[in-house]
């Protein structure tokens, strides 16, 4: 991370002569830097400015400093070509491109390409594929395209995402796509704070639950026990107690420190994006944001999913889709009958939204709508459903879980769904420590590895962990519209390797919630041991999600082939997102020598821990 961002003032940061700067609305929106934007990219003095837009084979790209204001206060941020999100870059499919980034910052810096197949050491990983590019220097990337579709790039060092070094991708294809549109637009989602990105993550180490304001009270517990019985409400809130967890904690950073953006506009800035009526627009969703994940919709409009991470799907009808972080989805919406639609995309746990507008002529909007009710989270919704719960829903935690039934344990698992590790107290007169569950099947074909065993930095364990594919997700379930699930992620090809996997590695999702500690089976990046593949292998990845928190796992230089439940090729992915209590497994093939990282893309658990190498071997 740039000094510039470790408490200097703002004032500091360059002499104005030399330094470019990115103005703000006081009440959020990125406006337009001075010089920085072609004229199209301006729509009158309240309208925020889009990220401009460079095509063709040779770039040059500058990572400097500039100051921004989103909420009013004047901050900090790191910018590419002087603006925040960085530009959208628009490549070819087949060329080979050149891009020459220049590191005005004052620490060494780094742009990872999120999702294309390229050579490893022009992949951006400092410490990995190379050194970084140092203050004061210019680092050469040179590769070419072997995909096509919606993709994005940033920082791979330190906090350097978080603090604005993040922009779009849009690969042409050689041959028409399987669907027509009339025109596009990028949507890139954000988040934004005030805070320095490296005081943010002191903070969760120190107090992991911060932002997590909707604790329940004296008066929900009243409430229950009137409702459930005294008895029942005691049990249920020494289970969650023992959990060290809430069942208001769905995101460990949320509106209460972010500000949401939709490329690079807070919600009071009303990006826009233009339509003619009845034409078919193609809108590139991006999630480029440190922590957050969204869900999306377009009231009054259907969205068509046509492809996921780059690559396309056989096509999808929904009001509504999640995005985790730093998957994209490529949808088709086809407004006519008003002049304005509201672009809606608001954080899981329902604290704030990002908001944009598709409209006929810049200056109009659409009715916002209210956000969602807050979600309370069930066991359920932990993977851990088969606890007896004396019939309770848990003060409206319905609305939370959508009434989705009780799951029922399968055969052979443990006669209590959750283990807490350490040591901790047992659950239903249960041992379900640490010591008794390693090695242990839990009737999901899952054992939990030796290293999670009295592991400190582990609070929990998954006894019954499932795909859960065609789940919607937490909070979204019988809402009342169309939600897109995994389950309808179908590509459009077949397997394109075709070989039936030689060997599967396991690994298990793991955190301590209070630490703000997170691993793989239970042991941080500096800790483990790199996993290595054979080149050309096909094998299987199978991940469970022993934690409380969702995790999007992002595997770099290599396709990540989604199985279904049935063990069969779903879906192409560059990240997979894991829910708490799921197990997933998807098929790699090692195609590309050398050494790649492989991390949970919540950019705070990666530096916490959540991270492994891989290296493909002769």
């Amino acid at each position: 991370m740039s000094s510039d961002f470790s408490g200097r003032r703002p004032d500091t940061l360059a002499e104005p002569t030399r330094r470019r700067f990115v103005t703000g609305l006081a009440v959020g929106g990125v406006a337009a830097g001075l010089g920085l934007w072609r004229s199209p990219a301006f729509a009158g003095t309240a309208l925020a400015t889009a990220a401009r837009e460079l095509s063709g084979r040779d770039f040059d790209l500058a990572i400097d400093a500039a100051p921004v204001n989103f909420t009013g206060r004047v901050r900090p941020a790191i910018t590419v070509n002087g603006s925040l999100p960085a530009p959208i870059l628009r490549w070819r499919e087949g060329d080979t491109v050149t891009l020459r980034v220049a590191n005005r910052l004052r620490d060494t810096s780094s742009i990872h390409w999120h999702g294309i197949l390229l050579p490893a050491n022009m992949d951006g990983v400092p410490g990995l594929s190379f050194d970084g590019i140092p203050p004061g220097e210019t680092f050469v990337y040179r590769f070419q395209l072997h995909q096509s579709g919606t993709y994005w790039y940033h920082s791979h060092s330190m906090f350097q995402e978080q603090a604005g070094l993040y922009g779009a991708i849009v690969i042409d294809p050689l041959q028409p796509p399987p669907f027509r549109y009339d025109r596009e637009h990028v949507v890139l989602l954000s988040d934004w704070t005030d805070l320095d990105p490296a005081a943010l993550f002191r903070r969760m180490k120190k107090m992991s639950d911060y932002d997590n304001t909707y604790k329940r009270t004296v008066g929900d517990f009243a409430r229950d026990a009137r409702e459930h019985g005294l008895a029942a409400t005691l049990r249920d809130r020494g289970q969650w107690g023992r959990m060290r967890m809430t069942p208001t904690d769905l995101s460990d950073i949320n509106a209460h420190t972010y500000t949401y953006l939709l490329n690079g506009a807070a919600p009071a800035g009303n990006w826009t994006g233009l339509f003619r009526s009845g034409e078919k627009v193609l809108l590139r969703f991006i999630n480029g944001s440190a922590m957050s994940y969204f869900d999306v919709r377009i009231p009054g409009l259907k969205m068509t999913v046509v492809a996921a991470d780059g690559q396309y799907i056989h096509p999808v009808s929904v009001d509504e889709f999640r995005i985790a972080v730093a998957e994209t989805f490529d949808v088709i919406v086809e407004p006519s009958g008003q002049d304005a639609y509201t672009i809606f995309a608001q954080d899981m746990g329902r604290t704030g939204y990002a908001r944009g507008t598709l409209a006929v002529r810049e200056g109009l909007s659409a009715p916002v709508p209210a956000p969602d009710p807050r979600v309370i989270l069930t066991m359920d919704d932990m993977g851990h459903g088969g606890m007896d719960h004396a019939g309770m829903d848990h003060g409206g935690m319905n609305q939370g879980s959508g009434g989705t039934p009780k799951k029922t344990m399968p055969e052979g698992s443990c006669g209590a769904s959750m283990g807490m590790a350490g040591g901790a107290p047992s659950m239903a007169g249960m041992d379900h420590s640490a010591q008794g569950m390693a090695g242990m099947n839990h009737g999901d074909g899952a054992a939990h590895p030796a290293s999670e065993t009295s592991n400190p930095l582990i609070d929990m364990q998954s006894m019954s962990s499932t795909p859960r594919l065609d789940d919607p997700g937490i909070g979204l379930r019988d809402n009342g519209r169309r939600v897109l699930r995994y389950a309808d992620l179908k590509s459009l090809f077949e397997d394109p390797d075709g070989r039936d996997p030689s060997r599967t590695i396991e690994l298990h999702l793991t955190g301590h919630m209070e630490k703000f500690a997170w691993s793989f089976n239970g042991q941080k990046f500096m800790d483990a041991e790199p996993l290595r593949l054979n080149y050309g292998e096909r094998m299987r990845i199978t991940l469970v999600n022993d934690t409380m928190m969702t995790h999007p796992i992002h595997l770099h230089g290599l396709w990540s082939d989604l199985e279904d439940e049935h063990g069969e090729f779903q879906v192409r992915k560059h990240t997979i997102d894991m829910p708490p209590g799921t197990r997933r497994s998807y098929r790699v093939r090692a195609d590309a020598l050398g050494r790649w990282a492989y991390h949970c893309h919540l950019l705070y658990h990666m530096e916490a821990g959540m991270m492994r190498e891989v290296r493909v071997e002769e």
